[in-house]
């Protein structure tokens, strides 16, 4: 911990401080070999993938993949709508891993921001992080928590004067479905304690063609994001996964907005990998990751079951994307 008060600034990449909580997340090796031992197979989802890789950042600039760019659009249009509601010397808590652009552009059109709190299981991934945003805002109280944003963990205090606001982009709160959505949710708002705000990105209800166009691009990019996960494992775990054996899929069920990514065995084979012979049956599926749509309402009555109000909910132009902001202690 360094030896700075929140009256002097920060040295350039020098965070204030670093809080642990809980036992360190499992690696690689013990995660990969769990997921293959679940029923069916799984890759742990985004656990395993990383989305700092530049094969993810062009992922991010197709022009069907339209998650990020249509959340940098809203942060844009509604910079002076967004900072009003929050005021000044907000103290930022970054749910999502603070690599990514939509956190630096809020962390720009915030008022005179005060705090940042990076939150992520990751501790060598969280350290660079939040170093990072560090760098790039020098005045900013930076502090970092390694913890799973998941089950119970203590912030920071909050001693610049404004409002707490916590902040999850993109759609990573469709990676959970909705019963855990709501037990994380009901988790922040009592974190995020009275008047604190929470700011969330919320993947809409929308065509399959958009849908599929963005989960299974003609590029192959999301494909070859989710190969990587069985490249990785030949290489570090001595395994020797055939990925011309795995054909991916993306399904989308309408009734419950849930977007189903797996990998799908060409025919009957077997792995080897961390001194066992896995079993592949034709057609069975490695599940990657599920991702859940939500319309307006349905969000909203989901938020509310966790404690939090509603105050306002933002669009971009083409109502692909939308972004919720939530008041705690409702």
């Amino acid at each position: 911990m360094t030896d700075h008060s929140p009256d002097g600034a920060p040295k350039p990449g020098d965070i204030v401080a670093l809080h642990e909580h809980g036992p360190p997340p499992a690696d690689f090796a013990a995660l990969f070999l769990a997921g293959m031992e679940r029923r069916p197979k799984s890759l742990v989802g985004s656990m395993l993938l990383d989305r700092r890789s530049p094969a993810f950042h062009r992922l991010c600039a197709l022009p069907e993949y339209y998650v990020q760019r249509a959340e940098l659009e809203i942060l844009r249009d509604q910079a002076v709508a967004i900072a009003r509601l929050v005021g000044p010397a907000a103290q930022l808590v970054d749910f999502g891993r603070g690599s990514s652009a939509q956190t630096s552009l809020l962390l720009s059109v915030l008022d005179r921001p005060w705090g940042y709190v990076m939150v992520d299981r990751d501790r060598d991934r969280l350290l660079d992080d939040a170093r990072r945003v560090q760098q790039l805002h020098p005045r900013l109280w930076v502090e970092a928590v390694r913890a799973d944003p998941r089950i119970g963990f203590d912030l920071p205090p909050n001693a610049g004067g404004g409002r707490r606001l916590g902040y999850l982009p993109g759609n990573a709160i469709g990676t959970f479905d909705p019963p855990e959505a709501l037990a994380m949710l009901s988790l922040w708002e009592r974190e995020l304690g009275r008047r604190g705000l929470l700011l969330v990105g919320v993947d809409l209800r929308k065509s399959v063609l958009i849908l599929e166009a963005a989960y299974d691009d003609p590029h192959g990019l999301n494909r070859s994001l989710i190969l990587d996960v069985l490249r990785r494992a030949n290489r570090e775990l001595g395994a020797d996964f055939d990925e011309r054996m795995f054909e991916y899929r993306v399904r989308f069920d309408k009734d419950s907005g849930r977007v189903n990514n797996d990998l799908v065995s060409l025919g009957l084979h077997e792995v080897q990998v961390g001194g066992r012979r896995l079993r592949f049956d034709q057609g069975e599926a490695i599940h990657v990751e599920e991702s859940w749509k939500y319309s307006v309402e349905d969000f909203q009555a989901l938020v509310r079951g966790a404690g939090f109000r509603p105050l306002q909910v933002w669009f971009d132009a083409k109502r692909l994307f939308s972004l919720h902001l939530l008041e705690a202690g409702a």
